[in-house]
């Protein structure tokens, strides 16, 4: 993990766990009382075995107990059952309170990387986006984060307590008989070298375990999003081969891991077994030789029993350690990622724009060794109706993500209203563009909430005005529940059409002073696309509208057409011109009719 990265992660753990102080130490008392019950639950039976039913005499440390042993056998013998019942009940008291406020920290912890990681990834550039893959996102940001919330609610306050437990133990055990203490306490060594070896096999597994499972998601995701494709060309057999492939790799690296995991809980209770048994066989020989009572070797073998539980809750609290720092690695790789489009610390907030737009000399790339625009030059007018044409994989799309920021020029500028749009805040920028994309994007909500996304406070005044003038009202209201009608995931139970129409008024409700809009029409019949081209026309008179087109039925409308190929502007002006130029513009059309 890198350096920035690794702070970043830390940092953003740290002020989790500052917000969640009080907890903290909530939970941090209720392990000291579940540690100090463990310590104290051996010792009424070491009382009744020596001093009740062999009457040995008490220590001057116990010496507060005479008055309960002068009350008679039956009544100690009571009392001490009681005291193991409380000591159990108080046992059970902190350790569900340990259990309860660990995990709150720990679904804290969650709640807050996945929100950090969501709100980081949207701020990513879509270069990023297009590079990375879809279902290992999701896989990051939903089990990766279960995992470290697992560590957090056990690991770090379990693994103290655990320790405190440990070393306590072994004090008293050493008060009590330090040769008997000394032998168990060399069986440690060994386990925890054992362990250590354990969990580097554990670790490598779980990083493989990781990858394909994000490949397995991805894969996933690719084929639901796709499944009228696939269905159309037959290909479930393929697609669920290739699947198989991704979950075969995925079973084989789980089984490492549960092998390897699997080997630590048998080294440690191989290693509790004989650290038991030796104690057995070591602290008998001292009861009979009279240097151990019966009682202190019931309360040596309970600690060998306890002291061996925490170091069994370790090495699984270690295994999962391993799993959830494959997985801080990978949330830290987001956390590392850079967005590539930031705004300057004095941007400037774009108000009511006239709605100008300048291209100086623009060149782009996705990659820097195949360009896409090529020095463009253009200029649109405030108020200009202007459509962009040109032979597919000209740079057309592009032109509208620049003038979006979703890219930034590898040179020259981009100027609104005669400011360079990097001067402004990306939000004020976008607030002022309506943008109709060529994939029609919808979400899983109302029709009303489709439409007001991009101006979450219309009314619905204005979202029955803005669908009617991209004619959707007329189907809008005839569907279930109108306008709040829930659709299916990515408008899947709309038409092409309809979720064009949607997308339109989607970009209308804004009245954005720039209306961008890429193939508006290629999803509806010739007449709907001329009651459309209308409707956008009387609705957005007098600001700019920028279309790509790639019919030419309706050119003669636009006051200006821009013809661009190979990355270049070759051809500017009305269609009327263009079309006696008989120049490319004329081949384009004439190819399309």
């Amino acid at each position: 993990m890198s350096k920035p990265a690794s702070d970043r992660f830390r940092r953003l753990i740290l002020a989790s766990l500052r917000e969640m102080r009080a907890p903290l130490v909530v939970a941090a008392l209720a392990l000291a009382g579940v540690t100090l019950a463990e310590l104290l639950a051996p010792w009424p039976l070491k009382i009744i075995f020596d001093h009740i039913l062999l009457a040995h005499p008490l220590p001057g440390a116990l010496g507060f107990l005479d008055t309960l042993l002068a009350q008679g056998t039956w009544f100690a013998l009571v009392a001490m059952a009681l005291t193991i019942a409380v000591i159990a009940l108080l046992a059970g008291a902190f350790s569900y309170l340990q259990i309860y406020t660990t995990a709150k920290v720990g679904h804290f912890i969650t709640y807050r990387l996945r929100s950090a990681l969501f709100a980081h990834l949207q701020r990513l550039s879509l270069a990023y986006h297009h590079q990375a893959r879809s279902g290992e996102l999701i896989t990051k940001v939903a089990s990766d984060t279960n995992l470290l919330r697992d560590v957090f609610a056990e690991w770090a306050l379990t693994f103290a307590a655990h320790f405190v437990t440990l070393v306590a133990m072994l004090a008293v055990m050493f008060v009590i008989n330090w040769p008997l203490a000394l032998v168990v306490a060399t069986t440690l060594p060994p386990l925890l070298a054992v362990i250590y070896f354990l969990n580097r096999q554990v670790k490598a597994s779980v990083r493989a375990q990781r990858r394909h499972e994000g490949a397995m998601a991805s894969r996933l995701n690719e084929v639901l999003s796709s499944i009228a494709l696939v269905q159309a060309f037959g290909r479930q057999g393929y697609e669920e081969e290739r699947f198989r492939e991704e979950i075969e790799g995925n079973f084989h690296s789980g089984i490492r891991t549960a092998r390897s995991t699997g080997a630590i809980t048998r080294a440690i209770a191989l290693v509790s077994a004989v650290g038991t048994a030796i104690t057995v066989l070591v602290g008998a020989q001292q009861v009979l030789a009279g240097q151990l009572t019966p009682g202190e070797l019931l309360i040596f073998l309970a600690y060998v029993s306890s002291l061996y539980k925490p170091v069994r809750d370790l090495g699984r609290l270690s295994a999962k350690f391993s799993r959830a720092a494959v997985s801080a690695q990978r949330i830290a790789e987001i956390l590392a990622a850079e967005p590539e489009i930031e705004d300057p610390p004095d941007a400037l907030e774009l108000g009511q724009a006239a709605g100008e737009i300048v291209f100086e000399d623009v060149s782009f790339g996705y990659r820097a060794e195949h360009p896409i625009l090529d020095h463009v030059s253009l200029r649109i007018a405030a108020g200009e109706r202007v459509a962009l044409v040109g032979p597919s994989g000209a740079g057309k799309s592009t032109l509208l993500s620049l003038l979006l920021r979703l890219y930034e020029p590898a040179s020259g500028r981009i100027l609104v209203d005669g400011i360079d749009i990097r001067r402004y805040r990306r939000d004020s920028l976008r607030r002022q563009i309506g943008i109709v994309l060529q994939e029609n994007v919808l979400f899983g909500v109302s029709v009303r909430e489709n439409i007001a996304y991009g101006h979450p406070d219309a009314s619905l005044d204005d979202i029955q005005a803005a669908a009617r003038a991209a004619r959707a009202h007329e189907f809008i209201v005839d569907l279930p529940a109108g306008y709040d009608c829930e659709l299916g995931e990515r408008g899947a139970t709309l038409s092409g059409g309809q979720r064009q129409r949607i997308c339109l008024a989607r970009a209308l409700v804004k009245k954005p002073a720039i209306l961008v809009m890429d193939e508006p029409t290629s999803a509806v019949d010739a007449v709907s696309a001329r009651l459309m081209n209308e409707s956008v026309a009387r609705v957005h008179a007098g600001k700019t509208l920028l279309v790509i087109a790639h019919e030419y039925a309706d050119m003669a409308s636009f006051d200006r057409i821009l013809v661009l190929k190979d990355g270049r502007i070759v051809e500017s002006g009305p269609h009327d011109a263009l079309m006696a130029a008989r120049g490319t513009y004329l081949a384009l059309v004439e190819r399309r009719a």
